[in-house]
């Protein structure tokens, strides 16, 4: 009996060995080692923790970059309000076409901000003045003032154009190619003066430009309350034509100068 007992606890040790030895032995063979508990790294799982931090501040950049950019693109916009067409120092002069200026006629006129822009800060000075004195000093007068002037100024520069056409004069601003203050502020008074015929190269006095404004005047006595003089009217937009284009056209002429003062490019 006990013979029997120890022969069957031989037998038993002897499969377990050989079971542990095969399993080895075919871990071996696949060339897996053992399994292993690996700890968690403790560097990865701060960078997890720390990538929606750098995200918030890249997201942070990047919409302060885009407000930048839009800012600075409003303000190139606004700018074109008030200077309008003109030749660059570095752009050389050439006789426009029939097409070329109708679409300046337009920009100048009818379709662009500041054509509508400039009468209304017109009609507000009118407005504080209170002329004319039979218009009230309320929104129903200020429309009437604004719809006074802005008739005003369309028959000019439709006058004006069509003159311009006829006689091949440039219609277009060009930059002074001189440096220093007086060289510049003097160019940008005699070109409201004079501009070049259909050469440009000679200059010709602007017998279109004013002779639209006396038009334009003259023909606003129409609707204008207690005005009965179209040529005083007529007269009296000439000399605005001197005053408000010479201020216009030094604004153009400064105008890089003025954008870098408000951070536009």
């Amino acid at each position: 009996m006990a013979l029997v007992t120890l022969s069957l606890f031989m037998i038993t040790v002897s499969g377990w060995a050989q079971g542990n030895k095969t399993e080895r032995s075919s871990q071996a063979e696949s060339g897996q080692a053992p399994e292993k508990k690996i700890p968690d790294a403790p560097d990865e799982s701060k960078k997890e923790s720390a990538r929606p931090v750098q995200q918030i501040g890249h997201t942070a950049e990047l919409t302060e970059r885009a407000a930048a950019a839009g800012l600075i693109r409003a303000r190139n916009w606004e700018s074109t309000w008030i200077s309008g067409v003109y030749v660059r120092r570095d752009q050389p002069l050439f006789t426009l076409t029939g097409k070329q200026r109708e679409v300046i006629y337009l920009r100048q006129t009818l379709t662009t901000p500041g054509a509508y822009m400039k009468r209304m800060f017109g009609a507000g000075i009118d407005q504080v003045r209170g002329v004319p004195r039979q218009w009230d000093d309320g929104w129903g007068g200020y429309a009437e003032r604004f719809a006074s002037r802005e008739g005003q100024f369309i028959t000019a520069n439709t006058l004006a154009a069509l003159g311009n056409a006829k006689l091949g004069y440039e219609v277009r601003y060009d930059k002074c190619k001189c440096d220093g203050l007086w060289p510049r502020t003097r160019h940008a008074f005699l070109r409201n003066l004079m501009t070049y015929d259909r050469s440009e190269v000679r200059l010709r006095p602007q017998w279109a430009l004013y002779g639209g404004a006396f038009g334009g005047g003259a023909l606003s006595s129409v609707w204008k309350a207690g005005s009965t003089h179209a040529f005083s009217e007529g007269a009296r937009a000439m000399g605005g034509q001197l005053a408000w284009g010479t201020l216009l056209n030094f604004v153009t002429e400064f105008s890089k100068e003025i954008n870098r003062k408000q951070g536009v490019k």
